[in-house]
């Protein structure tokens, strides 16, 4: 892919760098992210991927702005409560970068629709706010074998791990939280959360989804990022992967 003049200039910051170079950057022009949920966590990590020229995006919400959103959905304003939250996104998409084109979905994913959405996406971004989508795209993605970057928040502190179950020394997401469906899910509006905290988080999130493209760095697979926003302190765990796993144990 040949960049021109004016992407040169837009991605000049990226190009500079040996680890994105040229390449890298047309790498990412050509890429396809899907991202779950258009919230807290979702509104960064839908700014840094179309800014950092990400070239398809796909958004998946089924959800309308409301004022109390708006603390820590920075995607929107105060104008836009009451909007559906994909097609404001897409606005917004379209003013900050025009080689990105988004694909809005307005609707809730499930286990029953979630690889017919998925499927031909380079890399999954799920920031969504209960356990059970959480699951649904978790299979999805293993199953299709795309890279999912798993972001969350409460309060004050946020979690984050990329996963590719299906490679042999990799775990999957249900190695890490188990698979009881009935877990109780701790919404923002049930706990609160600090909106400055999912910034740190779905800009953490949208690296993430870049490192996984463009492979820089070391590899994240596998080990679960802990950041306290109390004491501005990140913990490193290393997730094992569990070789009972009824999921990614029958991935061959």
């Amino acid at each position: 892919m040949t960049l021109s003049d004016e992407q040169l200039d837009r991605y000049a910051r990226h190009i500079i760098l040996k680890e994105i170079g040229g390449a890298g950057q047309a790498r990412l022009l050509e890429s396809r992210v899907a991202v779950i949920g258009a919230g807290g966590i979702g509104s960064p990590v839908i700014q840094y991927l179309a800014a950092a020229g990400v070239g398809r995006l796909t958004i998946i919400d089924d959800d309308a702005i409301s004022l109390s959103n708006l603390q820590r959905q920075v995607l929107f304003g105060t104008d836009e409560v009451g909007h559906v939250k994909v097609d404001a996104a897409a606005r917004a998409v379209a003013r900050l970068n025009p080689d990105v084109a988004v694909m809005p979905v307005e609707a809730r994913i499930t286990a029953g629709n979630a690889e017919a959405m998925l499927v031909g996406h380079d890399v999954i971004v799920d920031g969504c706010d209960n356990f059970t989508t959480r699951l649904a795209v978790a299979d999805a993605a293993l199953t299709l074998r795309i890279p999912l970057v798993s972001a969350a928040v409460g309060q004050f502190e946020g979690q984050i791990a990329t996963f590719r179950g299906w490679e042999a020394d990799k775990p999957c997401y249900r190695c890490f939280v188990g698979a009881d469906p009935a877990r109780e899910d701790a919404s923002c509006a049930d706990q609160g959360v600090v909106g400055a905290l999912t910034g740190v988080i779905g800009s953490w999130g949208a690296l993430e989804a870049l490192r996984e493209l463009v492979r820089f760095g070391e590899d994240a697979a596998g080990r679960l990022a802990l950041f306290d926003a109390l004491t501005m302190r990140v913990k490193t765990l290393s997730l094992p992967k569990d070789p009972a796993c009824p999921a990614c144990g029958a991935v061959k």
